[in-house]
């Protein structure tokens, strides 16, 4: 396979964001630096035409708003392979939003298919082999080696073969319609800014007491800003285990410290006085300035409940053998939870249940109201 080029110009993107107006499916991915950064970019955009692959370079023209259109136009279908991720990051980058969509992940997750990652079903379908030395590079750097270029248009020069294939199986199995269903509710996903105290989307968290989740707290606001200023993800400042041993045993000198599990000798040398000057300013806040963590209501335990939450599970798996799918792709824990507490008798108190989808409303909805009914 020959290198696709790479458009680094504005006037190359115009010319191409015109051509990919003229296709009716056209197949994206992207390349970013999340591994390598504080905030992670949109550093490479790859497109696939049925005869071409082409790529983007936004980190080299910078303005890619020629594209919004064509992205947007349901007319011209978009294939990407865990869209999730990429419809997130184009529009908070860019903008962008995603129209006409086909997602061939999910595809295979609704066909059954027991490895959805793209190199499996490249690998099962076409005897691709993905290069995944590249998964973990760094592609803010530039020039781009050739394996990289290779790599990223490996990425989506299969998904037209790929999407025919899906798309055949799953409206000989009648379920083309789910489909359209979950590409539409991914459509519209977006990137989650979020605020509030930092230990509040830190895992584990919620194992440490009011005094522990304030060093937590000043350790995290500490490494946030060491990795802003080295520009780096947080977690190749000090990783999550070692900070939570920290926040927990709450060590106040460098000896202390070092008996910390996961703490480097050269991480104590690098940054010991400052994690110690964290864990000491944590301590030193008022008790009644100290977070609490937010706990949810806790529901008293119901029988009945209980019950007709073993059964629904049990037909959920019985069914999800018939349809030859996870069982958690047909319908997960959480919606069978509230099913369970809702109890609903109808179809219109189904329809109720806002998470659940219209497909499986409509496949599961008679099986889930017969074993509620169940005595």
């Amino acid at each position: 396979m020959s290198l696709p080029p790479i458009l680094v110009d504005s006037s190359e993107l115009t010319a191409f964001a015109a051509q990919l107006q003229q296709e009716a499916v056209i197949a994206v991915d992207l390349e970013a630096d999340s591994l390598h950064s504080y905030q992670d970019k949109v550093c490479l955009l790859q497109f696939s035409m049925p005869d071409a692959t082409v790529l983007v370079d936004p980190l080299a023209i910078g303005d890619l708003s020629v594209l919004g259109p064509v992205l947007a136009d349901p007319g011209v279908r978009k294939l990407f392979h865990a869209a999730d991720y990429d419809i997130r990051c184009l529009h908070r980058d860019f903008g962008f939003q995603i129209r006409g969509l086909f997602d061939t992940m999910i595809a295979c997750q609704l066909l059954g298919e027991e490895k959805i990652g793209l190199a499996d079903i490249l690998g099962k379908y076409f005897g691709v082999q993905l290069d995944k030395r590249y998964q973990r590079a760094d592609w803010s750097m530039r020039p781009l080696e050739e394996g990289m270029i290779r790599y990223a248009a490996e990425d989506t020069r299969h998904l037209h073969r790929l999407a025919e294939i899906l798309e055949v199986r799953l409206r000989d199995c009648g379920r083309m319609s789910w489909a359209e269903e979950e590409f539409a509710l991914l459509e519209q996903v977006r990137h989650n800014s979020s605020s509030g105290p930092m230990f509040l989307r830190f895992k584990k968290a919620n194992t440490l007491d009011p005094r522990q989740l304030a060093v937590l707290e000043e350790l995290l606001q500490w490494r946030d800003g060491e990795a802003r200023r080295r520009d780096c993800p947080a977690f190749k400042v000090l990783n999550n285990a070692p900070l939570l041993g920290v926040a927990r045993n709450m060590p106040k000198d460098p000896k202390a410290l070092e008996a910390v599990e996961g703490i480097s000798p050269r991480q104590v040398e690098r940054y010991g006085r400052a994690v110690l000057k964290a864990v000491e300013v944590g301590l030193a806040l008022p008790e009644g300035d100290l977070p609490p963590y937010p706990r949810s209501e806790m529901r008293q335990r119901d029988p009945e409940v209980d019950a007709r939450l073993a059964r629904l599970k049990k037909w959920r798996t019985a069914t999800a053998e018939k349809l030859g799918m996870d069982p958690g792709i047909v319908i997960n824990n959480a919606m069978l939870e509230e099913i369970a507490r809702r109890n609903p008798s109808t179809e219109e108190e189904l329809k109720e249940l806002a998470a659940l989808k219209k497909w499986q409303r409509q496949t599961l909805g008679d099986g889930i109201l017969n074993t509620l009914r169940v005595d």
